[in-house]
């Protein structure tokens, strides 16, 4: 048995440094429960946002990028998979053979639906670990949730923090949107039309599950975790 096999994932988050695993958010006990199943699958598998620290902390986009440890992660934990990450600071230089960087700035719907069409074959699993601003989420979750494979995972991260560098105000909050939906089968957003496209997408979906920070009930929304039919 090799090292990784005999480590869980959050092992993994840990030995690379990600705060996915037990020194902050905890993901990796969430994520190893429902991956473990893909782990030696040939899956395609996409994470935007790859390293903190950027223009949602004040950070220029062209940044130097030195580490990408939650893509070490991944292509460690997936043995079989094509890994694709997305990011608005540059992760050209980090080459893999199962990796692809796209380039893309969450701002720009239009920039999120192209980079989408060039993650072929549908993605599997999708995490959304970007700028965590409302609307960058939402754009992202309208263009990308359409192109996840059947029966796969779109996976929000950090629901309960959004950056005073891109948040606009007044738009309904990424958590409560998708509470809406578990409350009434139906979303509410304080832009009817955004409301519309995302109710135009509940057919595809399958289920929709919220858990607070470190899984704790009387704590905030922080990770968001959606099935597709």
């Amino acid at each position: 048995m090799s090292i990784s096999e005999a480590e869980n994932l959050t092992e993994l988050a840990d030995r690379y440094g990600s705060d996915k695993g037990s020194s902050k958010h905890r993901y990796t006990e969430l994520y190893h429960l429902l991956f473990h199943p893909y782990r030696h699958s040939e899956i395609v598998f996409l994470e935007m946002g790859l390293l903190i620290g950027g223009p949602e902390h004040g950070v220029d986009k062209d940044r130097a990028t030195k580490d990408c440890p939650s893509i070490r992660m991944w292509l460690e934990y997936f043995s079989k998979a094509q890994i694709h990450g997305l990011d608005v600071s540059d992760f050209s230089w980090f080459e893999h053979e199962r990796f692809t960087f796209h380039r893309c700035d969450m701002n720009n719907r239009e920039e999120i639906a192209n980079t989408a069409g060039k993650v072929d074959p549908a993605p599997d699993i999708v995490i959304d670990d970007a700028s965590h601003a409302s609307h960058h989420q939402q754009s992202a979750f309208l263009e990308v949730f359409p192109k996840l494979a059947s029966g796969g995972l779109y996976i929000i991260e950090d629901l309960r923090w959004q950056p005073k560098t891109y948040e606009l105000a007044g738009i309904t909050k990424t958590a409560a949107l998708f509470r809406s939906f578990q409350n009434d089968r139906e979303f509410t957003h304080s832009d009817p039309s955004i409301a519309e496209e995302f109710n135009a997408l509940i057919p595809q979906i399958s289920a929709c599950i919220i858990e607070p920070a470190r899984y704790q009930k009387h704590r905030r929304d922080q990770v968001l975790v959606v099935h597709k039919k």
